[in-house]
């Protein structure tokens, strides 16, 4: 009898385990079933927003379900990872990440409200983008030596404007390598900076060409240098500002990327993985965004794990080398 008892309990068990081992491939099967919400912690205009609408629209086409983006702007992008760090890791809600984000606020804020280590799933990576050193056309300086000449002559008067971690962490190693001292205006977002500098209110802008490119082309400011370590094919004619300061080494890109919540199911990771490369291959989305000077990387979520590592570090650098501390 007592034996019986035993069986029956174990084939209870044995039943048990069953079930819930299929309820859970079926809600991967199954996933996903609802849309999904794409969080752009920066504002409607700005590179990751654009960038992000356009990976959301290719992604659904792959997932059968919509990928509704949300803007929540403001802290540099903070507000809109705290927001994915304390959301379920169901995958129904993601984070349209940067080197902002997900590298370099650790080194800026002193009390990050999430642990930026721990707090997100990496899921897969868009691309990146260098950055257009810009000045207001009232600015008499028609080369970045020609501006970091004005720069030294009357310290601290010179202003640039950021938005974003990539924007002023370029100006103030800029400041650092060249030895100048300018003075720092941070904006909600990159198009209400964009507006400022065109207006003369700031004197330098160092943005993404998304924000910038467009104004540089029309004459609404002037273009001086790019912050990549190649010359980008998108405004040829701009050198990198190691070539316009006879330096080495300076590169300053922004990147994008795609983050879960912690705990997001392996198989989970796997679809939406699988969705962002099909993204990041098709020829219309690489070839519209190829003038933001962007390129697009498919890898795996391993990749971008290691990635996030490496920037990381190196963000943490640069932002050390800028003599900026954490606030």
């Amino acid at each position: 009898m007592h034996t019986l008892n035993i069986q029956i309990r174990f084939r209870r068990l044995y039943v048990a385990l069953l079930l819930l081992l299929s309820s859970t491939l079926v809600l991967a099967d199954a996933y996903p079933s609802k849309p999904i919400k794409a969080i752009v912690p920066f504002a409607p205009g700005s590179a990751t927003d654009q960038i992000g609408r356009a990976f959301a629209a290719k992604m659904a086409e792959t997932l059968g379900q919509p990928v509704v983006v949300e803007n929540r702007p403001g802290a540099n992008g903070m507000i809109g990872a705290d927001f994915v760090a304390k959301a379920p890791g169901d995958g129904y809600t993601l984070l349209f990440g940067t080197n902002s984000t997900n590298a370099a606020l650790k080194s800026l804020v002193k009390n990050l409200p999430y642990n930026q280590d721990t707090a997100f799933t990496p899921i897969g990576y868009f691309g990146s983008v260098p950055l257009i050193v810009a000045v207001n056309n009232d600015v008499p300086a028609k080369t970045l030596g020609g501006f970091v000449a004005l720069a030294k002559a009357d310290p601290g008067k010179m202003t640039f404007a950021y938005a974003s971690t990539s924007q002023r962490v370029s100006s103030e190693i800029l400041a650092s390598v060249t030895g100048i001292k300018m003075t720092g205006i941070s904006y909600k977002s990159g198009p209400n900076a964009m507006t400022d500098l065109i207006g003369g209110q700031v004197n330098m802008f160092t943005a993404d060409f998304a924000v910038m490119l467009p104004q540089v082309q029309a004459g609404k400011v002037r273009g001086l240098a790019v912050t990549s370590l190649k010359r980008s094919p998108a405004i040829p004619e701009l050198p990198t500002v190691n070539e316009a300061l006879g330096i080495k080494n300076y590169e300053l890109i922004a990147f994008f990327a795609a983050f879960g919540p912690a705990g997001v199911p392996k198989e989970v990771v796997s679809k939406l993985n699988k969705a962002i490369n099909e993204a990041a291959k098709s020829k219309d989305l690489v070839e519209r965004f190829a003038s933001m000077g962007f390129e697009s990387q498919p890898g795996t979520p391993e990749m971008l794990d290691k990635k996030i590592k490496l920037e990381t570090v190196k963000w943490a650098k640069a932002i050390k080398d800028a003599g900026m501390e954490a606030e």
